[in-house]
């Protein structure tokens, strides 16, 4: 029987026999003695993958010799079969009784009863093979023994892995990262872009897996834990905004399993059995990866993912390795890759060489999207199994609008994405050099087309898009992107500052937009069943005035002597509005009292969001001093229709009948009684969609900057009048959409879209 000492001999041997100026195969075959030896075994035998689903005996010691590399079962044949496909070790000790039994003449192996086989998992979880130990004698293995045979087949791994035992070419070493592969997302942000991937959390390779010192590696394996445990405590209770929702749902999930007792067992056994601190992580997780990944509950592997994630931790935490690459000299050309990420993450990295963003999960409206679009920064999501096949340093195009993601693509996909990213260069070009071209129809019907932003570095791209002003300013990023609330002064600095950087040009403030799945880091995340209706927006502030009132106070300093514009978010009945408006009428009484100078003018107005409000119309115009429209939680509230589920997402379409008629009703309503109303959701920067918007009557829309020049390029080859004509006929229309009577009418009039 194995002692403790015994895998740590075996060890020591492999790393004689590496050494030796002999053939891989003889190598091989000095190791099946050496193991056999050790483990007290009569039999040792190394079976590996072949193309094909083959498992082919490579060495054995104790069986027929002549069997080598003629004996063969199929992946999940017999008892090496199941120990390949089920990438668990099997302990039997009569195994000529075992149902997967498959019996092989040629390697007489008829006096062997009992077997110990486990298997041989690359870093990545690939099972290469099988080693397998047999004896004469009814004999159960003990714990010991097994934890030996595991600790050598992961030395075996890697050795096969870097051809030092086999030709390559002989073996199934699984996923080669050196071939094109497509993956399909969900587009949060469009673009495109073709760069060099980065992985936001890089991938530690452990260099040395047989340890010198066993007690040595057993403390800094203990010391790594504590650091690590003492890192994700320390996170989950810190003011980061990174570490919110699904954020902080995957530290909760580091934390359970970084306490779990059996997880680090596993950690100590393995370093007691003569890897290194980082071999045996790589161990533990590899055996953990190969089972995992062949559960079919989705629940299990999610848990999959988290025990990667944190494998990944502990072993920078063991190489001193820093967390994410946000640090690191990174490519010009940068495309990252995550599996989820936060906006204070997003915003340490260098935006003159971040070209794209690509997550295994998300939404388009976590609060990282919401960034990523300020930034204009190409954003996919939702692309399964992408961290699994990319390498850092591989190429990547990404394709934001079509939610293609090209890893590793071949000549002529980067040459036919080459001609379209020049003919993309050449369309911006053409609307750069519209800018200042004043937006009116072919009929003479003036269209203000406004930009929405949310941090400083939007504001150059009022002058490069030829924007008239910010319709929407989200003013809700500042405090998502904080370590702790903001001070007055620092809220009055920026918004100061963006009046500035707007030279005069309108400036549209919502007030704090909060809740739902935007949570600040410094306040009690909720725990609500629909959190989109929920403790949110006005909701939240009317029932905390302190804080609308710390805002709007920060807002009337910064506008002092100028105009200052602000909205409130998710109003649903005039009496909300009255009592907000009445915080804003409270504040400028203060600046009357105290000698400070007022702003030159102040208009509050309120985005329409919820339709309850459009049915108080008439007191809404005579309250309000202007109405914009986001037509993201309009859609989702009036075709009770959750937008962030995939599910849903093409099965209402914002160019429906009820929809247009809809927004038909507030824009007439508002023209009648002279109040100006915007439109600042994406409908307003897709050309089709504002297409139709100019046809129902509206005169003012907010957008990404990115939209606004293919938005004026098709307005100034439109007629609004013949346009109105057309959609009146329309209005009595029972079908699911209007999109194709809209693309018809838009290619006979020769409206670019």
């Amino acid at each position: 029987m194995a002692t403790t000492a015994g895998p740590r001999l075996i060890l020591k041997r492999m790393r004689e026999i590496m050494v030796e100026r002999i053939s891989p195969q003889a190598r091989l075959d000095k190791m099946v003695e050496v193991i056999a030896v050790n483990m007290v075994a009569e039999v040792c035998s190394i079976y590996l993958s072949k193309p094909g689903g083959w498992l082919e005996l490579f060495a054995t010691e104790g069986l027929n010799r002549a069997a080598v590399h003629t004996t063969r079962l199929k992946m999940g044949e017999g008892i090496i079969g199941d120990v390949a496909l089920n990438a668990r070790p099997l302990n039997l000790s009569d195994a000529p009784q075992h149902p997967s039994f498959s019996y092989r003449p040629e390697t007489g192996e008829d006096p062997y009863q009992s077997m110990l086989g486990v298997p041989i998992i690359r870093s990545g979880g690939t099972t290469l093979g099988v080693l397998a130990v047999q004896n004469k004698t009814h004999r159960h293995y003990g714990e010991e023994e097994v934890e030996a045979l595991l600790t050598v087949a992961t030395v075996l791994a890697e050795l096969v892995v870097s051809g030092s035992l086999v030709d390559l070419a002989e073996v199934d070493i699984g996923p080669k990262h050196d071939r094109p592969w497509r993956g399909q997302g969900v587009s949060f942000c469009e673009g495109i872009a073709m760069g060099r991937a980065v992985l936001h959390e890089p991938r530690v390779k452990v260099e040395k897996l047989i340890a010198d010192d066993v007690i040595a590696e057993r403390d800094r394996l203990d010391l790594a834990i504590v650091d690590l445990r003492t890192s994700i405590d320390a996170m989950l209770s810190t003011d980061d905004t990174a570490i919110a929702g699904e954020s902080r749902e995957v530290l909760e999930a580091y934390r359970m399993f970084a306490h779990d007792r059996g997880w680090t067992n596993r950690l100590r056994e393995a370093v007691t059995s003569g890897l290194t601190a980082e071999g045996a992580v790589e161990r533990v997780q590899n055996d953990t990866r190969a089972r995992m990944a062949r559960q079919t509950d989705s629940l299990m592997r999610e848990r999959l993912h988290d025990l990667d994630d944190l494998a990944n931790r502990l072993l920078r935490h063991l190489m001193g390795k820093a967390d994410t690459s946000a640090h690191e000299a990174l490519p010009a050309d940068t495309v990252l890759f995550a599996r989820t990420m936060g906006p204070a993450e997003l915003l340490d990295y260098d935006r003159t060489k971040l070209r794209a963003l690509i997550l295994e999960e998300g939404s388009p409206t976590s609060h990282v999207s919401i960034v990523a679009r300020a930034l204009d920064i190409p954003l996919i999501g939702r692309v399964e199994g992408v961290l699994d096949q990319i390498e850092s340093g591989d190429w990547v195009i990404a394709d934001g609008d079509t939610a293609d993601v090209h890893m590793r693509p071949a000549h002529d996909v980067r040459e036919a994405y080459r001609h379209k990213l020049a003919l993309r260069a050449q369309r911006q070009a053409a609307y750069a050099a519209m800018r200042l071209v004043p937006a009116v129809t072919k009929d003479g019907e003036r269209v203000k087309l406004l930009m929405n932003a949310g941090l400083l570095a939007d504001l150059p791209h009022l002058e490069e898009a030829g924007a008239e002003g910010i319709g929407l300013f989200r003013t809700e990023l500042q405090f998502m992107i904080s370590h702790e609330m903001p001070r007055l002064k620092q809220l009055v600095d920026l918004y100061s500052a963006v009046l500035d950087g707007a030279a005069g040009r309108q400036v549209v403030f919502r007030t704090l937009d909060l809740g739902g799945d935007k949570v600040l880091p410094y306040a009690r995340p909720l725990n609500e069943e629909n959190p989109a209706m929920g403790w949110r927006a006005i909701r939240m502030t009317l029932d905390r005035p302190a804080l609308l009132r710390y805002q709007i106070r920060a807002l009337l300093k910064a506008g002092a002597g100028r105009d200052v514009d602000l909205m409130f978010p998710m109003v649903a009945e005039v009496a909300e509005f009255r009592a907000a408006r009445k915080l804003v009428d409270r504040e400028l009484e203060r600046l009357a009292r105290t000698g400070e100078t007022p702003p030159r003018k102040v208009r509050v107005g309120s985005m329409l969001e919820v339709p309850a409000l459009a049915f108080q119309m008439p007191a809404l115009l005579a309250a309000a001093d202007f109405v914009s429209i986001g037509s993201n939680d309009l859609m989702q509230f009036l075709f009770a229709s959750d937008r962030g589920n995939p599910r849903l997402g093409g099965r209402y379409d914002l160019l429906s009948p009820p929809m247009l008629n809809f927004l038909k009703g507030i824009a007439d309503a508002a023209r009648a009684r002279g109040v100006p109303v915007t439109l600042c959701g994406e409908m307003a920067g897709r050309p089709l969609e504002a297409m139709a918007l100019i046809g129902l009557g509206f005169r003012s829309l907010s957008m990404v900057p990115a939209s606004i020049g293919p938005v004026k390029q098709m307005l100034l080859s439109l007629n609004s009048g013949q346009l109105s004509s057309f959609m009146a006929g329309l209005q009595a229309s029972t079908d699911h959409s209007l999109r194709e009577q809209l693309k018809q009418f838009a290619i006979n009039e020769r409206v670019p879209i």
